[in-house]
């Protein structure tokens, strides 16, 4: 290809709502008040990085802002060469006269984003809501954050309403900037499972990918999602998209070790804490890379399907692993060597994120509770400052030559026959194949 393949970053930032408790990890991290942070991330040789100038942070009050922060440090951005790609939202429902449900919360965030591209015209990367799937599904279908909802037609509507606020905020910032891009992130992975559960894992895959197939107009009548939104009295929401959409310019896959998922009838032989299921069937949902003994690779299985869906631009804008040092490094790689084999094939992958260079508190309770739980990033803040790990040695190598070498022979924990915590599981042929994803649309 001909733009070499580059290195982005970005701090954990999320600012998400418990009742009427916002938290907010810039503030967790220090970064808030660390301006300095800024020339740390220069010195890993990133081209981006992923900033919050988040809706709740700077609108305090309705038509009152607040800009100070976010000035100061877009400008020492702009100083140091690096492109900030603009995040509005990221896993929060707006302010505290808002919420995901709210309609107002789509003209809102429409209105602070035209407000954003006035006083930053120069910015050209936008993201004005983090992964709308993912925040819908913990807020409005598994009732982990406000406005704590637990109901399909809730969890859609607060899809659409995300969307619908990401088409209006891209509409007023390119009112200002007609050059300004779309970087639609969102957390991707594909659901197997045992016979008995195939209709639900389907469905489970295909709900995955309703953020870009929104998006890009995606969800006709023949969608396999579309009957359901019809029952529900969303069909007019779906269609208005299909009549307007509005297609990311670069779709952001974020993919966890956590984000590939089976579902099993054999209830016997997991523990009660994974047990769900849904009105006709009762399954558990664990971790696929803890029951499939062949599980096919991740992360370029993810940007292959991608780019045979929608045959647009992709960045990992997500790439990070909660565990030791070590098996940071071969995560990274694994994912940047995945990128470099997908561009090899002529699939245009812009680059790979170093996501949360400061580490992140709190996400082995998804956010929900405040004990502090530590897992440290490219720097690790431990000791109260940041501190670079043998990773920033790695991600600047990577951003300098392209060169990754951290693996040295040695497979991930995610490739080891250790890894499995329950009897194992054979995906059949049929079911490996990454063309699944455009023969579902």
């Amino acid at each position: 290809m001909d733009r070499p393949l580059e290195v982005w970053g970005g701090h954990e930032c999320t600012v998400n709502r418990i009742g009427g408790v916002w938290r907010d990890q810039t503030l967790m991290s220090g970064h808030h008040d660390r301006i300095e942070d800024l020339d740390l991330f220069a010195g890993l040789g990133l081209k981006a990085l992923r900033y919050p100038v988040l809706w709740e942070r700077t609108e305090i009050a309705p038509g009152l802002f607040d800009w100070s922060w976010a000035d100061a440090r877009l400008e020492r951005l702009r100083e140091l060469g690096i492109r900030p790609i603009v995040g509005l939202v990221h896993h929060g429902s707006g302010p505290a006269w808002t919420n995901l449900l709210d309609p107002g919360f789509v003209v809102g965030l429409a209105r602070f984003a035209g407000e954003a591209a006035r006083r930053y015209p120069w910015v050209r990367d936008w993201t004005p809501v983090n992964e709308p799937l993912t925040t819908a599904r913990f807020s409005a279908l598994y009732g982990h954050w406000y406005p704590h909802r637990r109901d399909e037609r809730s969890f859609w509507l607060a899809v659409f309403h995300q969307l619908d606020a990401v088409r209006g905020a891209m509409r007023a910032i390119r009112a200002v900037n007609p050059e300004a891009r779309l970087i639609q992130t969102e957390d991707f992975g594909r659901t197997w499972g045992t016979e008995p559960c195939a209709s639900q894992a389907d469905h489970d895959s295909a709900r995955a990918l309703m953020t870009w197939d929104v998006l890009t107009g995606g969800l006709t009548a023949i969608h396999p999602l579309r009957a359901q939104l019809d029952r529900l009295g969303l069909g007019a929401r779906a269609e208005d998209f299909v009549e307007d959409p509005c297609p990311p310019d670069v779709l952001g896959l974020n993919h966890y070790i956590t984000s590939d998922r089976f579902l099993d009838h054999r209830l016997d032989r997991y523990p009660a804490r994974v047990h769900g299921g849904n009105d006709r069937l009762a399954y558990a949902d664990v971790e696929a890379v803890r029951v499939v003994d062949n599980l096919p690779d991740g992360w370029l299985g993810s940007l292959e399907g991608l780019w045979e869906r929608y045959r647009l631009p992709i960045a990992v804008t997500e790439c990070h692993l909660g565990c030791d040092v070590a098996e940071q490094m071969r995560w990274l790689t694994a994912c940047w060597d995945a990128a470099v084999a997908a561009r090899s094939k002529g699939i245009r992958v812009e680059a790979v994120t170093s996501w949360a260079l400061l580490g992140s508190y709190d996400w082995d309770s998804l956010l929900t509770a405040s004990l502090g739980r530590y897992e440290s990033g490219v720097f690790d803040l431990s000791d109260g400052r940041p501190r670079a790990t043998p990773l920033a040695d790695l991600v600047r190598r990577l951003a300098l030559d392209g060169a990754a070498g951290a693996s040295e022979g040695a497979p991930g924990w995610w490739r080891t026959p250790d890894r499995l915590a329950y009897p194992g599981w054979s995906l059949p042929d049929r079911l490996k194949s990454t063309s699944r994803l455009s023969e579902e649309k």
